[in-house]
């Protein structure tokens, strides 16, 4: 099929990028990567009149490691990213679950800011910025403003950016000790995950948790914090399989994730608390 009619903007700048998107309002839609958006229009499931590619706009490919923070422009590719020897050394969560996302093709298009605002529900990236504590900035004609991810993603492919704004970058909070890793389980090598999970852990005294923080796709409308599994594993010791299994079993309390094709909603739960107790497993060794 092919898109419906629509204007064509590739403005080179952020300030005409905003121009545009205050112009143009909901009726306007914008193109980073186009993996997501590119099939919606031709499948007229997505029909702006206008279409704003940000490809050109200078700046907005950017990674600037900080002491503290982790920026990375929204045009910065999945691909260039997952083979960033800085991002691998202070944020190694982020490059390993960009490797599960889709296949290297498409990774060399798709771009950070892309799959965050597409907020899948399913998506690996939402999760992993969900976990760290991270936040993103949109901008627009009237100033700019950072909203955490637990704001941001609202419901399925609904974000809280507003029709004039645009999401220039993405930060991921990185140091306080809190080592992260992700999980996942699909239908398919490159498919969406049925189930995924990113856990961070950091140890204190006799090695028992001090701070944990995890996050889950697929098993909501959005990606959600498992606030129930942060507290239980609160003085843990993650040395004891007994422990782990318990702290499993808890991580699917009080979630209801939907049914669909690839799985219903007890085989969300009962993935979900396989892949946390093989996260602990390897956060304890």
């Amino acid at each position: 099929m092919k898109p419906a009619p629509f204007t064509y903007h590739d403005p080179p700048t952020v300030s005409e990028a905003l121009g545009l998107l205050a112009e143009h309002g909901g009726d306007a839609a914008v193109l980073a990567g186009g993996q997501s958006l590119i099939p919606l229009m031709n499948l007229r499931l997505a029909r702006p009149g206008v279409v704003v590619d940000v490809n050109r706009v200078a700046g907005l490919d950017h990674v600037e490691i900080g002491s503290a923070v982790v920026r990375i422009g929204a045009t910065a590719r999945l691909a260039d990213l997952e083979r960033h020897e800085g991002l691998a050394e202070v944020l190694p969560v982020l490059p390993a679950a960009i490797r599960h996302v889709a296949h290297p093709q498409i990774r060399n298009r798709t771009t950070l800011g892309g799959s965050i605002s597409h907020a899948d529900p399913s998506a690996e990236l939402p999760a992993v910025l969900l976990a760290t504590g991270g936040r993103v900035r949109l901008e627009s004609v009237r100033g700019s403003r950072r909203v955490p991810a637990g704001d941001f993603f609202l419901s399925p492919f609904r974000t809280s950016r507003r029709p004039d704004e645009l999401l220039t970058s993405v930060e991921f909070p990185i140091g306080g000790g809190l080592r992260f890793l992700m999980d996942e389980v699909a239908r398919r090598e490159g498919g969406l995950p049925v189930v995924s999970v990113v856990l961070g852990v950091r140890t204190g005294a006799r090695g028992r948790v001090a701070e944990a923080r995890a996050a889950a796709s697929g098993v909501a409308d959005r990606p959600v914090r498992l606030r129930r599994l942060e507290r239980g594993l609160t003085g843990a010791d993650l040395g004891d399989p007994a422990v782990r299994r318990a702290a499993a079993d808890r991580a699917g309390h009080g979630l209801e994730p939907p049914d669909d094709l690839r799985g219903g909603g007890a085989y969300r739960v009962s993935l979900l608390r396989a892949l946390v107790e093989r996260l602990l497993e390897g956060a304890a060794a």
